[in-house]
């Protein structure tokens, strides 16, 4: 079996060979985006991973690894958006793939950190679990932006993102998405 930081390499060095691919397919166009638009997007494929999962089935051929990539990759827009937000001018591609992987140094580190404490707990944890934890913390970012990001106790919108982003990288962990065994 192979350690948790070759595993989540593996699985983030596909997911930025998606980002960089479709950056130039499409270039910036997601930057178009409102912060809560790219929330109500990592949540559209969340529910069709539980849809999937309560239902057993699915009628489009998009699978459920696909959505785990998605949900990494809109995050990662999403982190990159909270810091470009008043940029003058649109990043080029090396630009992004820079604060790509920023973002990513930034969340594996709090992967690491939560591991040490938690002694890799998830690896216990079932993918459907870590699914609903996934549509919870949507829903209570969606909250945050509701109350125009003003909160009394809780962490913001940018912890969420990066929860997501490890809890997706689990599941595809666990469920052996991209093959990482």
């Amino acid at each position: 079996m192979k350690s948790t930081e070759d595993e989540y390499q593996l699985i983030i060095q596909h997911c930025r060979q998606l980002f960089e691919k479709k950056n130039k397919d499409y270039g910036t166009s997601w930057r178009i985006l409102r912060l809560p638009s790219i929330t109500d997007q990592i949540f559209i494929k969340a529910q069709r991973i539980r849809t999937i999962q309560v239902k057993g089935s699915q009628k489009v051929d998009d699978g459920i690894t696909d959505e785990f990539v998605g949900i990494i990759n809109y995050c990662l827009m999403a982190l990159i958006q909270i810091d470009l937000k008043n940029a003058a001018t649109e990043p080029d591609l090396d630009t992004l793939l820079d604060q790509y992987d920023s973002k990513v140094n930034e969340v594996k580190e709090l992967l690491f950190n939560k591991n040490h404490d938690y002694g890799e707990a998830w690896r216990d944890m079932r993918v459907s679990s870590m699914t609903d934890i996934i549509l919870m913390k949507l829903l209570r970012i969606k909250q945050i932006e509701d109350n125009a990001g003003v909160t009394l106790v809780s962490e913001g919108v940018k912890s969420g993102y990066q929860d997501m982003i490890n809890y997706a990288v689990f599941c595809l962990i666990k469920s052996n998405g991209l093959q990482t065994n």
